[in-house]
């Protein structure tokens, strides 16, 4: 066993090792899991553990849970790394766990970043999982379902930890700085507001907000009396982010993307990259962004230009893969295109029209020829009587009417002439005059 020479001391070790909780009491976030009466907190404290996959961001918690879980339920803990553990080193450990279940000791392997292992070696697990030899707790930032073996997904009860609030990272910052674990036996001097900032910058990762705070804290001056006083400046210096510019949770996160967005519209790209900058740069969310970004391509452009949504969901899994800082380029691409690309307001527009019928129209029976009728009963009724099937027709075109009387020959899709949507209009308008040619001559 591994036992710390004379030489170390506490403070060697990172703050965010320092500060790793030690049972449940100290655990922050999490509470739809662990919280009083929640299902994993009801299997740790009745000793019924199974073998488990936790999912979720980096630095909510998921080793530290996992270490809780050993100690708590006073079991032997192991850890296996993708990178260092083979087939060999796995089946060897499997089997001195059979060992110590026949001795009545738990074991619960513990596989960080589960996603990185191979199906072979996944695979090596599986027989002992299923002997119950050892409780298998897998953690990973990727989706369990495209990235771990079914059989041995199945046989893991999969729980997804969130991202940490910014209450939260607040609550383990203070708690590093009046605990002894951190820096409780020093004079710190910091403002709620600096807090704030650093809980920001950490975007839900606890593990990056300790380093950052012990970055700052071991940077910063200190007074004559020994008090080590944090600034705004002290701050901006450490994380080189002009993050005092922008709040995410205030009016100024709302200020910028509404730059953004209104700059894309007004097919300025060279505003749009600056307003992007601007975002990323003081630490928001890539996701975020992306997401409002998919929402322009269809309010903003929509069929003007049928690739600009593609562009945007791309770049939108673009992001969830890779992350910052390399995703920047990504969204410098999706702000550039979408705002040189030909503009239609008319799909929006279209729903809202259509949205205001709708709720004032809510009781309106659906048409008779236009529903289904699997039954007898429903065609005894009606159902379906007289439906034209427009592939049967040379045109693929009918002239049935599809809204309901009270909203007979209602438009509420009236193209733009940008880009792709003069084309469609010009289809919608030829397939208008074909359906009253069509219909006046049968009258």
């Amino acid at each position: 066993m591994y036992q710390p020479s004379i030489f170390e001391t506490q403070t060697s070790e990172p703050l965010a090792s320092r500060m790793r909780p030690k049972d449940l009491s100290e655990f922050v976030g999490q509470t739809h899991l662990i919280g009083e009466g929640k299902l994993l907190r009801k299997m740790i404290e009745t000793d019924n553990i199974s073998s488990m996959i936790f999912w979720g961001p980096p630095g909510v918690g998921k080793t530290t849970l996992a270490r809780i879980i050993a100690h708590e339920t006073k079991s032997q803990f192991i850890t296996f790394s993708a990178v260092t553990s083979g087939i060999k080193e796995i089946k060897k450990v499997m089997e001195d766990a059979e060992k110590n279940k026949r001795l009545g000791i738990k074991t619960i392997v513990f596989v960080d970043e589960i996603h990185r292992f191979n199906k072979a070696q996944q695979d090596a697990f599986l027989p002992f999982v299923e002997k119950g030899s050892i409780i298998l707790i897998g953690a990973t930032t990727e989706n369990p379902s495209f990235e771990i073996n079914n059989a041995l997904l199945s046989r893991c009860r999969v729980f997804v930890l969130k991202e940490l609030s910014t209450n939260d990272i607040i609550t383990l910052l203070k708690r590093a700085i009046q605990d002894e674990r951190g820096f409780g036996k020093e004079k710190i001097d910091i403002s709620d507001e600096n807090l704030n900032i650093i809980a920001d910058f950490a975007n839900g990762d606890a593990r990056s907000a300790l380093t950052t705070l012990d970055m700052i804290i071991t940077n910063a001056s200190a007074d004559k009396d020994g008090t080590i006083k944090i600034t705004k400046e002290t701050i901006e210096n450490c994380i080189t982010k002009k993050t005092l510019l922008y709040d995410k949770n205030g009016e100024e996160h709302y200020n910028i993307i509404s730059a953004l967005h209104k700059s894309m519209r007004n097919s300025d790209p060279d505003a749009a990259v600056y307003w992007l900058a601007r975002m990323l740069e003081a630490g928001e969310d890539p996701i975020y962004i992306a997401r409002r970004i998919t929402r322009f391509a269809s309010e903003d452009i929509g069929l003007a230009d049928t690739n600009a949504l593609n562009v945007a969901i791309n770049v939108y899994h673009a992001c969830h893969f890779i992350g910052m800082p390399e995703c920047n380029v990504h969204l410098a691409e999706a702000v550039i295109y979408m705002s040189l690309a030909p503009k239609s307001n008319a799909c929006d527009v279209a729903y809202h029209l259509a949205a205001s019928d709708a709720k004032n129209t809510i009781a309106e029976p659906v048409p008779l020829i236009i529903r289904n009728a699997p039954t007898k009963l429903m065609k005894n009724l009606n159902y379906g009587k007289g439906y034209q099937y427009a592939h049967d027709t040379k045109e693929k075109l009918t002239t049935m009417q599809c809204l309901p009387p009270s909203l007979k020959d209602k438009e509420y899709y009236k193209p733009g002439i940008q880009g792709n949507e003069a084309k469609f209009g010009q289809r919608l308008e030829r397939i208008k005059e074909w359906k009253k040619a069509h219909r006046n001559s049968k009258l």
